[in-house]
């Protein structure tokens, strides 16, 4: 008997699907150390430089912004013990970051507004003083010069005759009224966020430092974050203030000292050894060129003309050897060559404002590196 047929057809059963090959052990490992790697996207290595890398573009491109703020934080240490004296008489917290800040902007609009003049006068004489040094010194050129004309000479018999020379093209450059203006109100705008920070900044007393005890969760680490941030704030405070009072009494002594001598313009002077001595090594540097040049358009002759510098370098040794070392010790001295990199990268990333703060920021970060355990290493590092 027949087996009775279906109308429709039937497809045979589909067969099971071949299993996928497990991969080895081998290949897996393979495929690890690709994506891990040294080179790998997961590799520490490779994301630290990155990390780097933007670090210093945010820093550069955003210097703009994080000057003032810098400045604000760097002031705000050194007169947070003046507004914590007010407050233990009573004065509020505004009130006296209110009181500090019109002392401080009275200070500097006295200051700026007796060195302004001077100061404007020798820079708008810069070219003529130049010339004029030029020529005081041109016997002591005497063997550059005739290297020189022989160099011309040597170069008019190289040229061919027949060449066309090509057409000269005058740059108008702006005046220096125009570049004067144009970074005094760079100036006053950054002044003025400055400021305004730093009011913030010593009004809102321990602020921040509360929100951290807050936030933290166990007793033992607020009062380790309470005594950490009252350590690091009282040392930074005492470091600055004592560096301040002692480049204050180095420009007061240029000040006498110039005066006694018969250079014009002393309290300049003055001002310029007071605020350049924040700077290692450059600071000093630049002050006996200048007071070189002042002495050479000042004085007739050589002996007098070289007394002006000759004269700072024996107070800048008795500072920097004798006055520095026994007020400050050598607790908070820094690596030289580590100090010398700051000031290069720093016044690189930010001009001469950064070359200021390399020291102070150096100096935070010494200090907070002591007190953080796992940043020791660094800390002794950049210690002497």
């Amino acid at each position: 008997m027949s087996k009775p047929t279906s109308p429709f057809p039937v497809e045979p059963p589909d067969e099971p699907a071949p299993t996928a090959r497990k991969a080895s052990s081998r290949e897996v490992k393979k495929l690890r150390e690709l994506l891990e790697g040294p080179f790998g996207i997961r590799s520490p290595l490779s994301l630290t430089g990155l990390f780097v890398l933007a670090s210093f573009y945010t820093l550069y491109f955003c210097r703009s912004f994080l000057l003032p703020v810098v400045l604000a934080v760097v002031l705000s240490l050194l007169l947070s013990p003046v507004v914590r004296g007010l407050r233990r008489l009573h004065v509020p917290e505004a009130v006296g970051a209110g009181l500090v800040l019109l002392i401080l902007l009275g200070a500097f609009g006295t200051g700026l507004y007796q060195l302004a003049g001077p100061a404007y006068d020798w820079m708008q004489r810069a070219p003529q003083s130049l010339r004029k040094v030029d020529a005081r010194l041109r016997t002591l050129k005497k063997p550059v010069l005739t290297l020189g004309k022989a160099t011309e000479q040597v170069e008019k018999i190289a040229e061919v005759s027949g060449s066309p020379k090509p057409a000269a093209v005058a740059v108008q450059a702006p005046s220096l009224r125009e570049r004067l203006f144009s970074q005094a109100t760079e100036l006053a705008v950054d002044g003025v966020v400055m400021f305004v920070l730093l009011f913030f900044l010593l009004a809102s007393g321990d602020l921040f430092l509360r929100k951290l005890v807050r936030v933290l969760p166990r007793v033992e680490d607020k009062l380790r974050a309470v005594e950490i941030a009252r350590r690091v704030q009282r040392q930074i405070s005492a470091y600055l203030s004592t560096l301040t009072m002692i480049n204050v009494m180095l420009g007061v002594a240029v000040w006498v000292a110039m005066s006694l001598i018969g250079l014009p313009n002393p309290q300049l002077w003055g001002a310029m050894v007071a605020v350049t001595n924040f700077v290692p090594y450059l600071g000093p540097a630049v002050n006996y060129g200048v007071l070189a040049m002042v002495g050479f358009l000042t004085f007739d002759t050589l002996r007098h003309a070289l007394l002006p510098p000759a004269v700072f370098l024996v107070l800048n040794v008795l500072e920097a050897w004798v006055i520095s070392p026994m007020i400050m010790g050598r607790r908070m001295t820094l690596n030289p060559v580590v100090l010398f990199l700051a000031l290069t990268f720093w016044g690189w990333m930010w001009g001469i404002v950064g070359a200021i703060l390399a020291v102070p920021i150096m100096v935070v970060t010494k200090i907070l590196c002591d007190h953080v355990e796992p940043l020791a290493p660094i800390g002794e590092f950049l210690g002497d």
